[in-house]
């Protein structure tokens, strides 16, 4: 596919134009009338998202190019400058890589640099050391471009994932309290049950944000100013996994025990009172962190009160639905005590 569905921050052209620019006037007088090519590319290859991805690759790029300049510097003096010496390095260089268990970036720049060095260093004077030298200083300009022209740190998307995943999950425990309190089709029940799994996806969509969050601050300038916020999206998505967890078993179960009679069930209202309180205090938690940028909630929060002030209470239920029922109580038992602990650290109001 030519096409993207996406392009990348004009942030990131400028920087990766710039950096062109500068290993271009850097090596050019260095190198004796010759064009600093090289230079230019490992610029452009470093400048990368973040500033931890960029010393990567500089580091890959160094490494890949040093082994590959020795190589073929070894290669030449055992046989000669002989054609097929040329395609010797390239195999040696690939076994090399793999050997040494180098990254992908390395595991090309180590043959190509070798057949570069091979096929151009005997009729061009200095080449070799001048190849090292135009990479080093080609990928410490990219580097430092990157680290001038700080890098955006990637939260929104963290903080809208974890608002987003965190209403869906309320949104199934009111799903929950609305199927047992009042008769419902199976269509409604299975509807509620795809809503429910859906949540293992979005927790996955959540934490891979965090993960490109923490990885956009690594070695980032601002990344004191951010910190604090993305470990609060740490801790949500920590409570919010376990909850996820227990919705979707909780929706899995009354979908498969599910009767006419069992909304009659004297303690279904105990359930039901437990369930909207669990969603109101998951909502008052989310909207409580106050992350930057975050949709504003479907369901806005009345009460900014906690409402799961009292420990939950295990009655008896009929013989009918014991294991159903029972099921339901220790599922919203361990999320009451996820939801007490969010609560408890919410800021006076």
């Amino acid at each position: 596919m030519i096409l993207s569905t996406s392009r990348v921050p004009f942030l990131q052209v400028v920087k990766t134009s710039a950096a062109a620019i500068l290993a271009w006037i850097a090596t050019a007088p260095l190198l004796a009338g010759q064009i600093p090519i090289f230079a230019v590319i490992a610029a452009i290859l470093v400048v990368q998202p973040s500033v931890n991805q960029s010393l990567g690759k500089a580091l890959e790029r160094c490494v890949g190019v040093v082994i590959g300049v020795v190589l073929a510097y070894f290669v030449g003096l055992l046989f000669g400058a002989n054609s097929w010496a040329v395609l010797l390095a390239v195999i040696v260089s690939l076994v090399l890589a793999w050997a040494l268990r180098l990254g992908p970036t390395s595991s090309v720049q180590i043959p190509i640099s070798a057949m570069l060095v091979l096929s151009l260093g005997s009729t061009t004077p200095g080449y070799a050391f001048n190849r090292i030298l135009e990479t080093i200083i080609g990928a410490l300009i990219g580097v430092g471009v990157n680290l001038l022209i700080v890098p955006p740190v990637a939260l929104q998307p963290v903080h809208e994932a974890v608002t987003r995943l965190g209403e869906e999950v309320a949104g199934i425990l009111d799903s929950l309290a609305r199927i047992l309190s009042s008769p419902t089709t199976a269509n409604e029940r299975t509807a509620m049950l795809v809503e429910a799994r859906l949540l293992t996806p979005m927790r996955a969509k959540a934490a891979a944000a965090l993960a490109a969050g923490e990885e956009s601050l690594k070695y980032n300038p601002r990344r004191s100013v951010h910190r604090d916020l993305l470990e609060a999206d740490g801790t949500l998505l920590a409570m919010l996994t376990i909850l996820v967890t227990r919705v979707v078993a909780m929706a899995r179960g009354v979908v498969d025990h599910y009767d006419e009679s069992l909304p009659d069930e004297p303690l279904v209202a105990e359930i039901v009172a437990e369930l909207r309180r669990a969603s109101h205090d998951l909502r008052l938690v989310i909207q409580s962190a106050d992350l930057p940028g975050a949709a504003e909630p479907l369901v806005p929060v009345l009460d900014d009160l906690p409402a799961l002030t009292a420990p939950l209470t295990i009655a008896r239920p009929s013989s009918e639905h014991w294991v159903l029922l029972g099921f339901l109580l220790e599922d919203l038992r361990r999320i009451h005590e996820e939801l007490v602990d969010a609560t408890d650290e919410l800021p006076a109001r």
